[in-house]
C-alpha cells in the first residue's frame, strides 16, 4: 500500500526536523500519536514515522474503527527530555505541521509526549485528541491501553492453555512506564506472578509494591515465563533473541515488537503464541477515537473487550490455515480496507 502523504519540515521556532506520515485515509482521518524522540539522524525519524503510520492503518482497520493510519515524529535535539521554551517551540512547530494537512491527520500523545503537550499543540490546530480532562478530552490513554493488552493476554492464555485465568500465570512485563506499570498492577490484582523491569531503576519501587520480582533490563527478554509482555520500545525480538525466548506467549503494549515481520514464522515454528501488537495495544487508539466521536464509557468498554475476541479470531485462523497470527491480523485489516476502498474512491 502506498503512502498518501509525507510532510518533513524544519520547525521555524525550534529548528528541529518534524515528520508526519499519512499512510491511509480510506476508513477515515489518519490518527496517530506525536512521538518526541532523539534520533541519530533526521532520516531515522522520518523512517520511524513511515513505519509507525503503516502500523496505525492496520491497527485501526483490525479494531473496526473509522480511522486511517498516520504518525508524527518530533526529532528532539538531545537525548534529554526537552523542557521549557524549547519544548513549547517544538510542540507549536508540530502543531503548525498538523494544521497544514487540513484534517487529513489527527494527532494524539505517544512516546515522549503527554496530555499537557496536546493542549499546547491545540494552540495551533484543532486536529488533536487526547487533551487533558479539564479541557474536555480523554486525558491519558494508557489505562485503556493496559486494559486492552490484558484482554489480548487473556485471549492468548485461553488459546494456549484453554483457560483465560491469570491465577499463577508467570508474566514478565518489560517496561514499567504508563502502560506497562498499569498492566503490571492489573496482572498482580488478577493473581499473576509478575516479573518487572525498566531502564528507569526508580520504577523498582512498583515491583516492591506489587510483590513482583525485579530483573535487570538486559535479562528480561530471555526470562523464563508463561507470558512475555514487551511494553517499551519495539524491535526487542530479533534474529538473535527469537531462538532463545523462554516463554509460551508474547503479548505486550509495545509497537513493532518484532524487528522483522519474518520472525513471526519463527515464533510459530517454536510453538510460541504471538498476539500481533497492533491489535493488542489498540486500546489507546480506542480511547482517543472515543474522544473524537463522543462515545460513552459503555461503548469504549465494548470496543476494548472486543480486542480479546479479535485476538482469538486471528490465532484460530492461523492454526486452521497453517499461517501466522501476524499474517492473519494483516489479512483481516486489509480485507476491511479493500471493502472500504471503492466507497472512498466514489
Amino acid at each position: 500500500m502506498n503512502y498518501e502523504d509525507l510532510r518533513v519540515v524544519t520547525g521555524p521556532r525550534s529548528g528541529a526536523t518534524i515528520a508526519i506520515a499519512v499512510h491511509s485515509t480510506v476508513l477515515g482521518p489518519a490518527l496517530g500519536g506525536a512521538r518526541m524522540w532523539h534520533y541519530e539522524s533526521p532520516g531515522d525519524g522520518v523512517e520511524d514515522a513511515l513505519r509507525l503510520a503503516r502500523a496505525m492503518t492496520y491497527k485501526a482497520a483490525a479494531a473496526g474503527l473509522a480511522l486511517g493510519g498516520g504518525k508524527g515524529v518530533i526529532c528532539a535535539p538531545t537525548p534529554e527530555r526537552p523542557e521549557g521554551e524549547l519544548r513549547r517551540a517544538l510542540l507549536l512547530d508540530f502543531g503548525d505541521a498538523v494544521a497544514s494537512l487540513g484534517g487529513k491527520y489527527v494527532t494524539a500523545e505517544d512516546v515522549g509526549t503527554d496530555a499537557a503537550d496536546m493542549a499546547t499543540i491545540a494552540e495551533r490546530t484543532s486536529h488533536v485528541v487526547g487533551l487533558p480532562d479539564e479541557r474536555g478530552g480523554s486525558g491519558d490513554p494508557s489505562p485503556v491501553t493496559a486494559r486492552g493488552v490484558l484482554a489480548a493476554l487473556r485471549a492468548c492464555l485461553e488459546h494456549r492453555f484453554g483457560d483465560p485465568s491469570l491465577r499463577g500465570v508467570r508474566v514478565c512485563v518489560v517496561g514499567a512506564g504508563h502502560v506497562g506499570g498499569r498492566l503490571a498492577r492489573l496482572l498482580a490484582g488478577g493473581g499473576a506472578e509478575v516479573t518487572l523491569t525498566d531502564v528507569d531503576r526508580s520504577r523498582r519501587a512498583l515491583a516492591e509494591e506489587l510483590g513482583a520480582r525485579w530483573v535487570e533490563p538486559g535479562d528480561a527478554i530471555l526470562a523464563e515465563c508463561d507470558v512475555l509482555a514487551p511494553c517499551a520500545l519495539g524491535g526487542v525480538i530479533d534474529a538473535a533473541t527469537v531462538e532463545r525466548l523462554r516463554c509460551a506467549i508474547v503479548c505486550g503494549a509495545a509497537n513493532n515488537v518484532l524487528a522483522d515481520e519474518a520472525l513471526a514464522a519463527d515464533l510459530t515454528r517454536r510453538g510460541i503464541v504471538y498476539a500481533p501488537d497492533f491489535i493488542a495495544n489498540s486500546g489507546g487508539l480506542i480511547s482517543v477515537y472515543a474522544e473524537l466521536h463522543q462515545l460513552d464509557r459503555d461503548a469504549v468498554t465494548g470496543l476494548v473487550d472486543h480486542i480479546g475476541s479479535v485476538v482469538l479470531e486471528v490465532l484460530g485462523a492461523a492454526d486452521r490455515r497453517g499461517t501466522t497470527p501476524l499474517a492473519e491480523a494483516q489479512a483481516l485489516a486489509l480485507e476491511r480496507l479493500s471493502r472500504a476502498a471503492p466507497a472512498a474512491a466514489a
